[in-house]
């Protein structure tokens, strides 16, 4: 708690190290966008059928997040916040490698669907940063951390380069390990991401849930070892010189006692927790919530669908002698997509999220402070059938780079639209 007439502050450092533990969910929702259609075509399913389980597969993962999401929650209930974040990445990784290794579709569908039951951090983290920050003043800066995370993994998560190695860098990666693992490096790379929050959760993040709290934390005794071997004495002595100069002289010995017993909160015994009642299912799901969670269900169905189907479209061959086909009927009947592969993909959507990042901390804040955030996801509302709409025409375009770069401005729509829309929406 703040002393009166001092402002509170952010936990900075326990929000860098929630953040690294964010990392993994976008990470492992986005990372398959850019090579799953392929993917999908290397288990011989014919073309034509390409987008359906691309589809399911992708599906599977949200179903399975959706339906495993309370369980994750309760469970940090009665076992503390960040044993259950520490257990969720790990799934996550471990599901993700399997995923890379899969050799069959059925393989595919089931390492994505165990990604997606394990994946049930989001909820968690969001409390964390709650019961971290009860301030309700410093609360909307401390919850801009996670959509930030969310963006910087949609930067990084796109693995479509990485996607079979061994054709398109044989120097590098042509062994028969990636010949036969073909979408194994992009998991690969991708366990790197997971592992380094497991580590930074393990070492320094600390427990928020009140019945858990002062239990003792061996990973947090270990890293503030490592911290001390690294330079804390060092730090410490700087901070006890500012502390003399600021303080009269017959308080030091008070701070340098204070300091010491802060150092050792972790090997207190552990107090005797308090019983607190879960909230009732009447309680979560008033009239008002679960307007706002309609509002944001429906926001999520059509914006990730979106996002998942475009890789498809983008993926599936072009259509030849359009102008002359009898089997195309204008305005509403044809087909086709683009052609391109897993690397021009994952080029795109990572252009695509480093854009996401300039509008959601350049644009965004300006706009919403002026009209207000009801009234732009009102607009965005509006924005959206329009660019679902214009998506397929997009194919009738004949110059291939002309195609990639009018599709391109019309995701920079949708993702302008997605951006004021989630930060908008009240979860």
């Amino acid at each position: 708690m703040a002393k009166p007439g001092k402002l509170p502050k952010l936990p900075v450092q326990q929000l860098v190290i929630l953040s690294l533990c964010r990392l993994a969910d976008p990470i492992s929702f986005t990372s398959v966008f850019p090579y799953l259609p392929e993917m999908i075509e290397s288990f011989n399913v014919p073309k034509n059928e390409v987008g359906r389980w691309a589809g399911i597969t992708s599906a599977v993962f949200s179903l399975s997040q959706a339906v495993t999401g309370i369980f994750w929650g309760r469970a940090s209930d009665r076992f503390g916040r960040k044993p259950v974040i520490l257990a969720g990445i790990i799934c996550v990784m471990c599901s993700g490698l399997l995923f890379g290794f899969s050799q069959s579709l059925a393989m595919a569908i089931v390492a994505r669907s165990l990604a997606g039951a394990s994946n049930g951090n989001v909820g968690i983290l969001r409390t964390t940063v709650a019961e971290l920050v009860p301030q309700k003043e410093l609360q909307p800066r401390a919850f801009s951390v996670m959509p930030l995370m969310w963006t910087i993994g949609s930067i990084f998560g796109p693995g479509g380069a990485l996607a079979n190695p061994a054709t398109r860098y044989p120097r590098v990666f042509g062994t028969a390990f990636f010949r036969k693992f073909p979408y194994a490096l992009p998991n690969l790379a991708a366990s790197l991401f997971f592992l380094v929050g497991l580590m930074a959760g393990t070492l320094f993040l600390k427990e928020s849930l009140e019945t858990k709290k002062h239990r003792r934390d061996y990973g947090r005794i270990v890293g503030k070892t490592i911290m001390r071997a690294i330079g804390k004495q060092k730090k410490r002595k700087h901070r006890l010189e500012d502390n003399e100069q600021s303080a009269p002289m017959l308080k030091h010995r008070r701070i340098s006692l204070a300091s010491t017993m802060n150092d050792q909160e972790d090997f207190r015994p552990a107090r005797k927790p308090v019983r607190q009642e879960p909230p009732s299912y009447r309680e979560v799901f008033s009239r008002q919530s679960s307007i706002n969670l309609l509002t944001y269900t429906l926001l999520a169905l059509h914006s990730v669908a979106y996002d998942q189907l475009l890789p498809v479209f983008m993926h599936h061959p072009s259509q030849p002698n359009r102008p002359s086909d009898p089997g195309v009927h204008l305005p509403f009947i044809f087909s086709g997509g683009f052609g391109v592969d897993s690397d021009r993909i994952g080029i795109i959507f990572t252009i695509y999220g480093v854009a996401g990042t300039i509008i959601q901390f350049v644009i965004f804040p300006p706009l919403a402070r002026h009209y207000g955030v009801l009234n732009s996801l009102k607009v965005v509302t509006i924005v959206f059938p329009l660019v679902y709409l214009a998506t397929p025409f997009t194919a009738l375009i004949l110059h291939a780079l002309t195609q990639q770069i009018v599709l391109f401005l019309i995701m920079l729509v949708k993702c302008f639209a997605s951006i004021f829309a989630f930060l908008a929406s009240p979860f």
